[in-house]
């Protein structure tokens, strides 16, 4: 069987939507817990997929937070190896900075259901099955696009919305995971001061995640499947 480890930062944003996939492909699952968790005991290279979540830090906030140091070391390993990484939100801007590109706050906060903007390697990849549907956005931060990667996708509030190195290395600023039909109510209390420093009624958010989380839900299974099939067999 094969494995994957998630390092989840907040217990509500975890795989959500993407586990059912990975199951079915015959991953078994293991969450690394911050704050629970110790960084010695995670072995980078062991697991046959390195997932790295979303929360609601910044990367250069190491100093209120020295656990990010270790993160992005680990992280630094694990892209070395040329083992497969999937990176969202935090996790992508994680990896983003492994790499040398620059995060940093955008001076505005993209929360919210919208469509991306593929560019033309985002349609000849995974990402084409997301094109024209409404994906759920939750940050403050943006990356850059490592040096070597391909930039994939884009918002009007944000341009760098995704990227990919080869098969093997793919960030989403945005959420595709998101299970807005169980469990979303978590995401609005968890992020309440973020929402309401940010001016949005979460009455909105909770009826667009009715509206358009099925949606999403079916085209993230689609584009996490052809990604996963992508990948070059471990090691």
């Amino acid at each position: 069987m094969k494995h994957v480890v998630a390092i989840r930062h907040v217990h509500f944003e975890d795989l959500g939507t993407l586990e059912p996939v990975l199951e079915q492909r015959g991953y078994a699952v293991r969450y690394h817990d911050v704050g629970l968790d110790d960084f010695a005991a995670l072995d980078p290279l062991e697991p046959d997929l390195l997932v790295v979540l979303g929360g609601p830090i910044g990367v250069y906030e190491t100093e209120a937070y020295p656990f990010l140091i270790d993160e992005t070391a680990l992280i630094a390993r694990r892209l070395a190896s040329g083992r497969p990484i999937l990176g969202i939100c935090l996790g992508a801007q994680l990896v983003a900075a492994a790499l040398g590109a620059k995060v940093a706050p955008t001076g505005v906060k993209e929360i919210g259901f919208a469509p991306l903007t593929l560019t033309e390697a985002g349609r000849a990849g995974p990402l084409r099955h997301l094109d024209g549907v409404a994906v759920l956005h939750w940050h403050g931060d943006a990356f850059a696009i490592p040096e070597g990667a391909e930039h994939l996708a884009a918002t009007p509030v944000c341009a760098t919305q995704a990227f990919a190195v080869g098969r093997t290395v793919l960030g989403l600023q945005f959420h595709p995971e998101a299970d807005t039909q169980h469990g979303f109510e978590r995401w609005l209390v968890g992020h309440a001061a973020e929402i309401a420093g940010a001016g949005i009624d979460p009455r909105v958010l909770r009826a667009d995640a009715r509206r358009l989380g099925p949606p999403l839900a079916l085209a993230a299974a689609a584009m996490f499947g052809a990604w996963l099939d992508g990948l070059a067999p471990a090691g």
